[in-house]
Protein backbone atom coordinates (compact mmCIF):
# COMPACT_ATOMS: atom_id res chain seq x y z
CA UNK A 1 0.00 0.00 0.00
CA UNK A 2 1.39 3.42 -0.96
CA UNK A 3 2.07 6.18 1.64
CA UNK A 4 -0.77 8.23 0.14
CA UNK A 5 -3.22 5.34 0.49
CA UNK A 6 -2.09 4.73 4.06
CA UNK A 7 -2.59 8.40 4.90
CA UNK A 8 -6.00 8.40 3.21
CA UNK A 9 -7.02 5.33 5.19
CA UNK A 10 -5.86 6.94 8.44
CA UNK A 11 -7.74 10.18 7.82
CA UNK A 12 -10.82 8.20 6.79
CA UNK A 13 -10.63 6.38 10.12
CA UNK A 14 -10.40 9.72 11.94
CA UNK A 15 -13.56 10.84 10.16
CA UNK A 16 -15.43 7.73 11.26
CA UNK A 17 -14.29 8.22 14.84
CA UNK A 18 -15.26 11.88 14.81
CA UNK A 19 -18.75 11.28 13.46
CA UNK A 20 -19.39 8.30 15.72
CA UNK A 21 -18.49 10.37 18.76
CA UNK A 22 -20.12 13.57 17.55
CA UNK A 23 -18.75 17.03 18.13
CA UNK A 24 -19.79 19.17 21.08
CA UNK A 25 -18.24 22.66 21.12
CA UNK A 26 -16.38 23.66 24.29
CA UNK A 27 -16.51 20.15 25.72
CA UNK A 28 -14.04 19.10 28.43
CA UNK A 29 -12.21 17.01 25.81
CA UNK A 30 -11.90 20.01 23.51
CA UNK A 31 -10.61 22.28 26.27
CA UNK A 32 -8.04 19.63 27.22
CA UNK A 33 -6.95 19.31 23.60
CA UNK A 34 -6.52 23.07 23.16
CA UNK A 35 -4.35 23.28 26.27
CA UNK A 36 -2.27 20.35 25.01
CA UNK A 37 -1.02 22.13 21.89
CA UNK A 38 2.40 23.75 22.54
CA UNK A 39 2.50 27.49 22.02
CA UNK A 40 6.07 27.81 20.70
CA UNK A 41 6.59 30.45 23.36
CA UNK A 42 10.15 29.57 24.35
CA UNK A 43 11.25 29.41 20.71
CA UNK A 44 9.94 32.89 20.07
CA UNK A 45 11.78 34.28 23.11
CA UNK A 46 15.09 33.25 21.55
CA UNK A 47 13.97 34.32 18.09
CA UNK A 48 13.38 37.83 19.35
CA UNK A 49 16.50 37.91 21.53
CA UNK A 50 18.71 36.92 18.58
CA UNK A 51 17.08 39.56 16.42
CA UNK A 52 17.16 42.50 18.84
CA UNK A 53 20.27 41.89 20.96
CA UNK A 54 22.13 44.14 18.55
CA UNK A 55 20.65 47.11 20.46
CA UNK A 56 22.18 45.87 23.71
CA UNK A 57 25.49 45.15 21.98
CA UNK A 58 25.55 48.67 20.52
CA UNK A 59 25.67 50.35 23.92
CA UNK A 60 28.11 47.71 25.25
CA UNK A 61 30.95 48.67 22.92
CA UNK A 62 30.04 47.26 19.51
CA UNK A 63 29.69 50.68 17.88
CA UNK A 64 33.13 51.75 19.05
CA UNK A 65 34.84 48.45 18.18
CA UNK A 66 33.41 48.34 14.65
CA UNK A 67 33.56 52.14 14.13
CA UNK A 68 29.82 52.33 13.43
CA UNK A 69 28.21 55.68 12.70
CA UNK A 70 24.51 56.22 13.36
CA UNK A 71 23.87 55.50 9.66
CA UNK A 72 25.99 52.33 9.75
CA UNK A 73 24.01 51.03 12.72
CA UNK A 74 20.70 51.85 11.01
CA UNK A 75 21.90 50.00 7.90
CA UNK A 76 22.81 46.94 9.98
CA UNK A 77 19.28 46.99 11.41
CA UNK A 78 17.47 47.55 8.13
CA UNK A 79 19.39 45.01 6.02
CA UNK A 80 17.96 42.29 8.27
CA UNK A 81 14.50 43.00 6.89
CA UNK A 82 15.66 42.88 3.26
CA UNK A 83 16.70 39.25 3.75
CA UNK A 84 13.51 38.70 5.75
CA UNK A 85 11.31 39.86 2.87
CA UNK A 86 13.09 37.80 0.22
CA UNK A 87 12.56 34.43 1.94
CA UNK A 88 9.26 34.84 3.78
CA UNK A 89 6.79 33.78 1.08
CA UNK A 90 8.89 30.80 -0.14
CA UNK A 91 9.32 29.60 3.46
CA UNK A 92 5.58 29.58 4.16
CA UNK A 93 4.92 27.78 0.88
CA UNK A 94 7.38 25.07 1.92
CA UNK A 95 5.81 24.84 5.38
CA UNK A 96 2.39 23.91 3.96
CA UNK A 97 4.01 20.80 2.42
CA UNK A 98 6.38 19.87 5.25
CA UNK A 99 6.40 18.89 8.92
CA UNK A 100 6.39 21.96 11.19
CA UNK A 101 8.06 19.94 13.95
CA UNK A 102 11.12 19.62 11.71
CA UNK A 103 10.97 22.75 9.57
CA UNK A 104 10.70 25.34 12.36
CA UNK A 105 13.45 23.83 14.59
CA UNK A 106 15.73 23.60 11.53
CA UNK A 107 15.30 27.34 10.97
CA UNK A 108 16.01 27.95 14.65
CA UNK A 109 19.20 25.86 14.60
CA UNK A 110 20.46 27.80 11.58
CA UNK A 111 19.85 31.28 13.01
CA UNK A 112 21.37 30.21 16.35
CA UNK A 113 24.53 29.17 14.51
CA UNK A 114 24.60 32.50 12.68
CA UNK A 115 24.27 34.35 15.99
CA UNK A 116 27.30 32.50 17.34
CA UNK A 117 29.18 33.47 14.18
CA UNK A 118 29.21 37.11 15.34
CA UNK A 119 32.37 36.03 17.21
CA UNK A 120 34.21 36.35 13.90
CA UNK A 121 32.80 39.77 12.93
CA UNK A 122 35.42 42.50 13.06
CA UNK A 123 34.10 45.10 10.62
CA UNK A 124 30.88 46.87 9.80
CA UNK A 125 30.77 45.07 6.44
CA UNK A 126 30.87 41.71 8.19
CA UNK A 127 28.13 42.77 10.58
CA UNK A 128 25.87 43.96 7.75
CA UNK A 129 26.42 40.74 5.75
CA UNK A 130 25.66 38.56 8.75
CA UNK A 131 22.51 40.54 9.57
CA UNK A 132 21.25 40.00 6.01
CA UNK A 133 21.78 36.23 6.33
CA UNK A 134 20.12 36.21 9.74
CA UNK A 135 17.03 37.92 8.32
CA UNK A 136 16.91 35.48 5.41
CA UNK A 137 16.91 32.47 7.76
CA UNK A 138 14.53 33.90 10.39
CA UNK A 139 12.01 34.90 7.72
CA UNK A 140 10.15 31.60 7.84
CA UNK A 141 9.70 31.36 11.60
CA UNK A 142 7.17 33.96 12.69
CA UNK A 143 4.72 33.71 9.73
CA UNK A 144 5.15 29.93 9.94
CA UNK A 145 4.05 29.99 13.55
CA UNK A 146 1.08 32.20 12.68
CA UNK A 147 0.02 29.77 9.96
CA UNK A 148 0.49 26.71 12.20
CA UNK A 149 -1.60 28.21 14.99
CA UNK A 150 -4.35 29.08 12.53
CA UNK A 151 -4.47 25.36 11.64
CA UNK A 152 -5.15 24.47 15.30
CA UNK A 153 -7.35 27.25 16.66
CA UNK A 154 -10.64 28.82 15.64
CA UNK A 155 -10.56 32.54 14.73
CA UNK A 156 -12.13 33.69 18.01
CA UNK A 157 -9.63 31.59 19.99
CA UNK A 158 -6.56 33.19 18.44
CA UNK A 159 -6.40 36.68 19.97
CA UNK A 160 -5.56 35.69 23.55
CA UNK A 161 -3.29 32.89 22.39
CA UNK A 162 -1.39 35.14 20.03
CA UNK A 163 -1.23 37.72 22.82
CA UNK A 164 0.30 35.12 25.14
CA UNK A 165 2.59 33.96 22.34
CA UNK A 166 3.64 37.51 21.54
CA UNK A 167 4.52 38.16 25.18
CA UNK A 168 7.57 36.05 24.42
CA UNK A 169 8.95 39.06 22.55
CA UNK A 170 8.30 41.22 25.60
CA UNK A 171 9.79 38.64 27.93
CA UNK A 172 12.82 38.47 25.67
CA UNK A 173 13.14 42.25 25.92
CA UNK A 174 13.06 42.15 29.71
CA UNK A 175 15.17 39.00 30.03
CA UNK A 176 17.47 40.11 27.22
CA UNK A 177 18.21 43.43 28.88
CA UNK A 178 19.06 41.82 32.21
CA UNK A 179 21.10 39.09 30.52
CA UNK A 180 22.91 41.62 28.36
CA UNK A 181 23.83 43.69 31.39
CA UNK A 182 25.15 40.64 33.24
CA UNK A 183 27.15 39.22 30.30
CA UNK A 184 28.65 42.45 29.00
CA UNK A 185 29.40 43.66 32.52
CA UNK A 186 31.08 40.48 33.76
CA UNK A 187 32.57 38.72 30.74
CA UNK A 188 34.24 41.56 28.88
CA UNK A 189 37.75 40.38 27.98
CA UNK A 190 37.24 36.75 29.06
CA UNK A 191 39.17 34.54 26.65
CA UNK A 192 40.29 37.65 24.79
CA UNK A 193 36.74 38.27 23.61
CA UNK A 194 34.74 41.46 24.08
CA UNK A 195 31.64 41.34 26.26
CA UNK A 196 29.25 42.22 23.43
CA UNK A 197 30.55 39.24 21.43
CA UNK A 198 30.02 36.95 24.41
CA UNK A 199 26.43 38.20 24.40
CA UNK A 200 25.87 36.79 20.90
CA UNK A 201 27.80 33.59 21.59
CA UNK A 202 25.89 32.63 24.75
CA UNK A 203 22.49 33.52 23.37
CA UNK A 204 23.24 31.70 20.11
CA UNK A 205 24.28 28.54 21.95
CA UNK A 206 21.05 28.61 23.96
CA UNK A 207 19.08 28.95 20.72
CA UNK A 208 20.78 25.90 19.19
CA UNK A 209 20.01 23.80 22.28
CA UNK A 210 16.34 24.85 22.32
CA UNK A 211 15.99 24.01 18.62
CA UNK A 212 17.07 20.41 19.24
CA UNK A 213 14.54 19.99 22.06
CA UNK A 214 11.79 21.57 19.93
CA UNK A 215 11.89 18.68 17.44
CA UNK A 216 10.41 16.41 20.13
CA UNK A 217 7.70 18.72 21.51
CA UNK A 218 6.31 20.71 18.58
CA UNK A 219 3.05 19.61 16.93
CA UNK A 220 2.59 19.07 13.22
CA UNK A 221 -0.83 19.58 11.66
CA UNK A 222 -3.96 18.26 13.46
CA UNK A 223 -4.20 15.04 11.45
CA UNK A 224 -0.50 14.14 11.72
CA UNK A 225 0.63 15.08 15.25
CA UNK A 226 1.98 11.87 16.76
CA UNK A 227 1.61 12.72 20.44
CA UNK A 228 -2.19 12.90 20.06
CA UNK A 229 -4.37 9.81 20.26
CA UNK A 230 -6.58 8.93 17.24
CA UNK A 231 -9.61 10.32 19.10
CA UNK A 232 -7.77 13.57 19.83
CA UNK A 233 -6.67 13.91 16.21
CA UNK A 234 -10.25 13.34 15.08
CA UNK A 235 -11.47 16.00 17.49
CA UNK A 236 -8.75 18.41 16.38
CA UNK A 237 -9.98 18.06 12.78
CA UNK A 238 -13.70 18.18 13.58
CA UNK A 239 -13.51 21.31 15.73
CA UNK A 240 -12.02 23.18 12.79
CA UNK A 241 -14.28 21.79 10.08
CA UNK A 242 -16.75 24.63 10.43
CA UNK A 243 -13.93 27.17 10.36
CA UNK A 244 -12.30 25.71 7.24
CA UNK A 245 -12.97 26.81 3.71
CA UNK A 246 -14.84 24.48 1.36
CA UNK A 247 -12.59 25.57 -1.50
CA UNK A 248 -10.34 23.03 -3.17
CA UNK A 249 -6.68 22.81 -2.36
CA UNK A 250 -4.62 25.34 -4.30
CA UNK A 251 -1.21 24.94 -5.90
CA UNK A 252 1.57 27.32 -4.85
CA UNK A 253 0.97 29.50 -7.92
CA UNK A 254 -2.82 29.52 -7.49
CA UNK A 255 -2.45 30.45 -3.81
CA UNK A 256 -0.05 33.24 -4.71
CA UNK A 257 -2.40 34.66 -7.35
CA UNK A 258 -5.38 34.42 -4.99
CA UNK A 259 -3.52 36.28 -2.23
CA UNK A 260 -2.09 39.08 -4.36
CA UNK A 261 -5.41 39.69 -6.14
CA UNK A 262 -7.31 40.15 -2.87
CA UNK A 263 -7.37 43.82 -1.85
CA UNK A 264 -7.60 42.80 1.81
CA UNK A 265 -4.02 41.52 1.55
CA UNK A 266 -2.76 44.97 0.59
CA UNK A 267 -4.94 46.93 2.97
CA UNK A 268 -3.79 44.78 5.87
CA UNK A 269 -0.21 45.05 4.64
CA UNK A 270 -0.43 48.84 4.89
CA UNK A 271 -1.84 48.51 8.40
CA UNK A 272 0.97 46.20 9.48
CA UNK A 273 3.60 48.45 7.91
CA UNK A 274 2.37 51.22 10.19
CA UNK A 275 2.41 49.02 13.29
CA UNK A 276 5.83 47.46 12.64
CA UNK A 277 7.36 50.83 11.71
CA UNK A 278 6.29 52.08 15.12
CA UNK A 279 7.73 48.92 16.67
CA UNK A 280 11.28 49.77 15.58
CA UNK A 281 11.44 51.89 18.73
CA UNK A 282 12.38 48.67 20.56
CA UNK A 283 15.80 48.68 18.87
CA UNK A 284 16.47 52.08 20.41
CA UNK A 285 15.21 51.50 23.95
CA UNK A 286 18.76 51.22 25.34
CA UNK A 287 19.64 54.45 23.51
CA UNK A 288 16.53 56.18 24.89
CA UNK A 289 17.40 55.02 28.40
CA UNK A 290 20.77 56.71 27.95
CA UNK A 291 19.02 59.95 26.96
CA UNK A 292 17.05 59.75 30.23
CA UNK A 293 20.31 59.83 32.22
CA UNK A 294 21.01 56.16 32.89
CA UNK A 295 24.63 55.03 32.55
CA UNK A 296 26.59 51.80 32.03
CA UNK A 297 24.82 48.50 32.54
CA UNK A 298 21.81 50.36 33.97
CA UNK A 299 20.98 51.38 30.40
CA UNK A 300 20.17 47.72 29.65
CA UNK A 301 18.66 46.97 33.04
CA UNK A 302 16.14 49.84 32.81
CA UNK A 303 14.59 48.37 29.65
CA UNK A 304 13.33 45.37 31.68
CA UNK A 305 10.50 47.14 33.60
CA UNK A 306 9.17 48.53 30.31
CA UNK A 307 8.86 45.10 28.77
CA UNK A 308 7.37 43.55 31.91
CA UNK A 309 4.66 46.22 32.09
CA UNK A 310 3.90 45.82 28.39
CA UNK A 311 3.62 42.06 28.86
CA UNK A 312 0.84 42.38 31.44
CA UNK A 313 -1.09 44.93 29.38
CA UNK A 314 -0.74 42.84 26.21
CA UNK A 315 -2.25 39.76 27.87
CA UNK A 316 -5.16 41.74 29.34
CA UNK A 317 -5.99 43.30 25.98
CA UNK A 318 -5.81 39.91 24.23
CA UNK A 319 -8.19 38.30 26.70
CA UNK A 320 -10.55 41.27 26.39
CA UNK A 321 -10.57 40.90 22.60
CA UNK A 322 -11.46 37.19 22.74
CA UNK A 323 -14.06 37.77 25.45
CA UNK A 324 -15.90 40.39 23.39
CA UNK A 325 -15.07 38.61 20.09
CA UNK A 326 -13.86 41.93 18.72
CA UNK A 327 -10.49 42.94 17.31
CA UNK A 328 -10.47 46.05 15.05
CA UNK A 329 -11.65 48.52 17.70
CA UNK A 330 -9.27 47.03 20.26
CA UNK A 331 -6.42 47.55 17.79
CA UNK A 332 -7.49 51.14 17.10
CA UNK A 333 -7.74 51.82 20.83
CA UNK A 334 -4.20 50.54 21.39
CA UNK A 335 -2.97 52.74 18.54
CA UNK A 336 -4.59 55.84 20.04
CA UNK A 337 -3.11 55.19 23.50
CA UNK A 338 0.31 54.67 21.95
CA UNK A 339 0.13 57.80 19.81
CA UNK A 340 -0.95 60.04 22.69
CA UNK A 341 1.80 58.60 24.91
CA UNK A 342 4.55 59.34 22.42
CA UNK A 343 3.27 62.87 21.89
CA UNK A 344 3.54 63.44 25.65
CA UNK A 345 7.08 62.02 25.72
CA UNK A 346 8.27 64.25 22.88
CA UNK A 347 6.82 67.36 24.46
CA UNK A 348 8.11 66.70 27.99
CA UNK A 349 11.66 67.53 28.98
CA UNK A 350 11.45 68.50 32.64
CA UNK A 351 10.69 65.06 34.07
CA UNK A 352 12.50 61.92 32.98
CA UNK A 353 10.10 59.91 35.16
CA UNK A 354 7.10 61.12 33.13
CA UNK A 355 8.94 60.31 29.90
CA UNK A 356 9.81 56.82 31.14
CA UNK A 357 6.20 56.10 32.15
CA UNK A 358 4.74 57.21 28.82
CA UNK A 359 7.42 55.39 26.82
CA UNK A 360 6.08 52.32 28.63
CA UNK A 361 2.45 53.11 27.75
CA UNK A 362 3.44 53.86 24.16
CA UNK A 363 5.27 50.56 23.83
CA UNK A 364 2.35 48.71 25.43
CA UNK A 365 0.02 50.14 22.79
CA UNK A 366 2.25 48.91 19.95
CA UNK A 367 2.83 45.44 21.40
CA UNK A 368 -0.81 44.94 22.33
CA UNK A 369 -1.92 45.92 18.82
CA UNK A 370 0.53 43.57 17.09
CA UNK A 371 -0.82 40.12 18.15
CA UNK A 372 -4.39 41.39 17.83
CA UNK A 373 -3.66 42.52 14.30
CA UNK A 374 -2.10 39.19 13.34
CA UNK A 375 -5.08 37.20 14.60
CA UNK A 376 -7.41 39.62 12.81
CA UNK A 377 -5.42 39.29 9.58
CA UNK A 378 -5.59 35.48 9.74
CA UNK A 379 -9.38 35.60 10.06
CA UNK A 380 -9.65 37.47 6.75
CA UNK A 381 -8.46 34.43 4.75
CA UNK A 382 -10.20 31.07 5.14
CA UNK A 383 -8.55 29.04 2.37
CA UNK A 384 -5.42 27.41 3.81
CA UNK A 385 -2.83 27.86 1.05
CA UNK A 386 -4.06 31.38 0.32
CA UNK A 387 -3.86 32.21 4.03
CA UNK A 388 -0.27 30.98 4.20
CA UNK A 389 0.79 33.21 1.29
CA UNK A 390 -1.24 36.22 2.44
CA UNK A 391 0.16 36.20 5.97
CA UNK A 392 3.67 35.88 4.52
CA UNK A 393 3.09 38.91 2.27
CA UNK A 394 1.61 40.94 5.12
CA UNK A 395 4.35 40.02 7.57
CA UNK A 396 7.15 40.33 5.00
CA UNK A 397 6.23 43.73 3.60
CA UNK A 398 5.16 44.88 7.03
CA UNK A 399 8.58 44.12 8.44
CA UNK A 400 10.23 45.75 5.43
CA UNK A 401 8.88 48.99 6.88
CA UNK A 402 11.54 48.57 9.54
CA UNK A 403 14.10 49.47 6.86
CA UNK A 404 13.12 53.13 6.97
CA UNK A 405 11.95 52.89 10.59
CA UNK A 406 15.58 52.30 11.56
CA UNK A 407 16.61 55.73 10.27
CA UNK A 408 14.20 57.92 12.23
CA UNK A 409 16.28 57.96 15.42
CA UNK A 410 19.47 59.82 14.39
CA UNK A 411 21.85 60.66 17.23
CA UNK A 412 21.74 64.34 16.26
CA UNK A 413 18.10 64.46 17.42
CA UNK A 414 19.06 63.49 20.99
CA UNK A 415 18.01 63.86 23.73
CA UNK A 416 14.36 64.63 22.81
CA UNK A 417 14.30 62.51 19.64
CA UNK A 418 11.29 64.43 18.37
CA UNK A 419 11.72 63.05 14.84
CA UNK A 420 11.57 59.48 16.10
CA UNK A 421 8.63 60.01 18.42
CA UNK A 422 6.76 62.06 15.81
CA UNK A 423 7.17 59.45 13.08
CA UNK A 424 6.32 56.63 15.48
CA UNK A 425 3.11 58.43 16.44
CA UNK A 426 2.15 58.84 12.79
CA UNK A 427 2.97 55.21 11.99
CA UNK A 428 0.90 53.65 14.76
CA UNK A 429 -2.12 55.91 14.14
CA UNK A 430 -1.95 55.13 10.42
CA UNK A 431 -1.93 51.41 11.20
CA UNK A 432 -4.99 51.76 13.43
CA UNK A 433 -6.82 53.76 10.75
CA UNK A 434 -6.16 51.09 8.08
CA UNK A 435 -7.55 48.39 10.37
CA UNK A 436 -10.73 50.42 10.89
CA UNK A 437 -11.03 50.94 7.14
CA UNK A 438 -10.77 47.18 6.58
CA UNK A 439 -13.41 46.64 9.29
CA UNK A 440 -15.72 49.09 7.51
CA UNK A 441 -15.25 47.31 4.18
CA UNK A 442 -15.64 43.68 5.33
CA UNK A 443 -17.97 44.13 8.30
CA UNK A 444 -17.95 42.15 11.54
CA UNK A 445 -15.95 38.98 10.82
CA UNK A 446 -16.87 37.37 14.14
CA UNK A 447 -20.59 37.49 13.31
CA UNK A 448 -19.96 36.28 9.76
CA UNK A 449 -17.85 33.41 11.06
CA UNK A 450 -20.51 32.37 13.56
CA UNK A 451 -23.21 32.41 10.88
CA UNK A 452 -21.01 30.34 8.56
CA UNK A 453 -20.23 27.90 11.38
CA UNK A 454 -23.94 27.36 12.14
CA UNK A 455 -24.79 26.81 8.47
CA UNK A 456 -21.84 24.50 7.87
CA UNK A 457 -22.59 22.44 10.96
CA UNK A 458 -26.17 21.85 9.84
CA UNK A 459 -25.09 21.03 6.28
CA UNK A 460 -22.40 18.65 7.50
CA UNK A 461 -24.84 16.57 9.54
CA UNK A 462 -27.37 16.51 6.71
CA UNK A 463 -24.75 15.36 4.21
CA UNK A 464 -23.40 12.69 6.49
CA UNK A 465 -26.88 11.41 7.36
CA UNK A 466 -27.63 11.15 3.64
CA UNK A 467 -24.38 9.32 2.97
CA UNK A 468 -23.05 12.19 0.89
CA UNK A 469 -19.67 13.89 0.96
CA UNK A 470 -19.18 15.80 4.17
CA UNK A 471 -17.11 18.87 4.65
CA UNK A 472 -14.56 16.76 6.45
CA UNK A 473 -13.86 15.08 3.13
CA UNK A 474 -12.69 18.46 1.87
CA UNK A 475 -10.52 18.84 4.94
CA UNK A 476 -9.19 15.33 4.22
CA UNK A 477 -8.22 16.39 0.70
CA UNK A 478 -6.53 19.47 2.10
CA UNK A 479 -4.67 17.65 4.86
CA UNK A 480 -3.61 14.73 2.64
CA UNK A 481 -1.12 16.86 0.75
CA UNK A 482 0.87 17.75 3.88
Amino acid sequence: MSPTEVQKQEIGHLEDVAFSHGYTPDSPEERKLVRKVPMLWVMYIFNYIDRTNIGNAKVAGMSADLSLSATDYATALSIFFVGYLLNEIPSNMVLTRSRPSLFLPALMFAWGALTIAVKGVNSKGGLIALRFCLGFIEAGFFPGVMFLLSCWYKPFELAKRLAVFYTASLMSGAFGGILAGAITGNMDGVGGTRGWKWLFIIEGLATVCISVAAVFILPDFPHSTKFLTPDERALAIMRLVTSTSNDKQLTHWEAFKAAVSDYHTWLLTLAYMGITSAGTISYFFPTLMGSLGYKGVNVNYMTAPIYCSCLVICILVGFSSDHFKEKPFHIAGCAIVSGISFIIVSQTSSSHTVQYVFITFGGAGIWSATPLFLSYALSNFKQREKRAVAIAIINGLGNLASVYGSYIWPSKSAPQYRLGFGCTTGFILFGGAMVLLNRFLVGDLSKQSQADDDADEEARHQHHAAGGKSKLDDVEDEQRSV
